[in-house]
């Protein structure tokens, strides 16, 4: 059999996997196992959550937040990681983390997995073009304005959006694209600093550094919303399994080697960078800018721009490949009429063969949170809550179906005997980063939270209890 016939053999086996769980083949199935992760690769971005938030670790925690904080957010990412892994591979669907917590725990599961998860990828769209914005008219020496700051914004939104619309082809390519784009920069990074020389010793690493008036202790845990805003975003590979050639095993090892590389890498160049800054007390008073002046001061302004440059291009396509993620889950939520105006959203373009209107309407949404939203911590706090809370709820449901006694389908990409021991422990992680990070200085995440889940509690029981009937497949 050539390859060809594989190909079509295997998009049938997919199709048919697909039409079991009560769905049609309405998008085009067209990534492979590269593509796959390259798009879970490029929405965690190691080149766009550990550089927005580097003056914010500076902050809080210093040097030791880089390593130390890092490596205990990374051991416990993992975790997670894993956990949804085994779950792709059992229900390999464009709703994903939804359906999952829906086939394992109740529609009403499924729904406040649906609504968290949909809530984190407004904030996780804000986050990353808000980012973006402030680091490009900090290059560009302008204003930083509101009114500039949302200029920029909106039209990097507006071009993340207008190509996810024109077809999944080109958004397939730039993010293959991507996911070397993060390679090479990250190396000539590396390359670059080290030809300098650094100016710390290894030893700087492990060095406490606040400036928050906070407890040491408390100081460190609050910083580590760097390194968890950044391996976030990760169920992308999931949100595409019905894009996806062989999704069972492609979208979970798709989970794993970008969460594995990215950490790997993260460490590696905030390593290097932090061993490159010539003063910890004057890097740290530029806040924000903490990164960009850095560059600046150990590399001159000319290749210290440069390389702030080549990572804005990341985190342009970082955008790029969280609005695709972001697009589907809205796609596959509307689709079983789980939001107002469902309809609408779940309506596909039938020239290019994308959820055009879940893709405009995510780019009206996140505008709407970035500008309502006035702490940028504060915006990534509300991400890094909803979508982690969106994690944890399958995983709880699969727990609960095992306990009992209905552990539901098992994929051939599992965890065997570890798998509930594995799955407890990231709960518990779940749990434990939802408290930390609406806590000061990140309180107004906890009241917008707040807000969010009366709302939802509101909506659940007053509209979506009566309505909404969940997956049209059921265990």
């Amino acid at each position: 059999m050539d390859q060809e016939q594989q190909l079509r053999k295997q998009r049938e086996q997919d199709a048919h996997d697909l039409k079991k769980m009560g769905y049609a083949q309405e998008l085009l199935r067209d990534m492979g196992g590269f593509s796959n992760f390259a798009i879970s690769f490029s929405v965690i971005s190691i080149l766009t959550g550990a550089t927005q938030l580097y003056g914010y670790g500076l902050q809080h925690g210093g040097p030791l937040q880089m390593s130390a904080g890092w490596l205990l957010v990374s051991f416990f990412t993992m975790l997670v990681a894993l956990s949804m892994a085994e779950l792709a591979s059992a229900y390999p669907t464009a709703g994903a983390l939804y359906h999952w917590s829906s086939f394992l725990g109740g529609r009403a599961m499924g729904w406040f997995t649906a609504c968290f998860n949909t809530m984190g990828q407004f904030a996780i769209l804000a986050g990353i073009d808000w980012g973006l914005a402030a680091f490009i008219i900090g290059l560009l020496g302008w204003t930083a304005s509101p009114s500039n700051t949302i200029a920029v914004f909106t039209a990097l939104m507006f071009s993340h959006a207008l190509l996810n619309h024109l077809g999944i082809r080109v958004v397939s390519w730039l993010n293959d694209f991507s996911a070397w784009y993060h390679i090479a920069v990250v190396f000539f990074i590396l390359i670059v600093l080290s030809m300098k020389g650094f100016a710390q010793p290894v030893s700087f690493l492990w060095t406490f550094n606040s400036t928050d008036g906070y407890s040491k202790h408390y100081s460190f845990i609050v910083g580590l919303l760097l390194a968890q805003w950044t391996l976030t975003g990760y169920d992308a590979s999931a949100h595409v399994t019905e894009e996806t050639h062989d999704p069972r095993r492609n979208a979970p090892w798709g989970i794993f080697i970008a969460v594995a590389v990215s950490i790997v890498f993260g460490f590696l160049m905030l390593a290097a960078i932090t061993l490159s800054i010539p003063d910890l007390a004057q890097a740290t008073a530029f806040g924000d800018n903490a990164l960009i002046e850095v560059m600046k001061l150990r590399l001159g302004p000319g290749l210290g721009s440069v390389l702030v440059w080549l990572v804005c291009g990341a985190m342009w396509l970082c955008g790029l490949g969280a609005m695709t993620s972001a697009s589907r889950m809205v796609f596959a939520f509307s689709r079983d009429g789980g939001l107002p105006g469902h309809e609408l959203w779940a309506k596909v373009s039938k020239k290019y063969q994308t959820p055009a209107n879940a893709i405009w309407g995510l780019f009206a949404f996140a505008l709407l949170l970035a500008v309502s939203v006035k702490n940028y911590s504060s915006i990534l706090s509300i991400a890094v809550i909803s979508l982690y809370l969106s994690y944890g709820l399958p995983i709880v449901s699969r727990l609960y179906a095992r306990w009992t006694g209905k552990g539901g389908e098992i994929g051939p990409w599992h965890l065997g005997p570890y798998s509930t021991a594995i799955a407890v422990v990231a709960v518990l992680w779940i749990a434990f980063i939802s408290v930390v990070f609406i806590l000061p200085p990140n309180e107004q995440a906890g009241e917008m939270m707040l807000k969010v889940l009366v709302a939802l509690l509101g909506i659940w029981f007053f509209w979506s209890r009566a309505r909404f009937k969940g997956p049209k497949y059921h265990l």
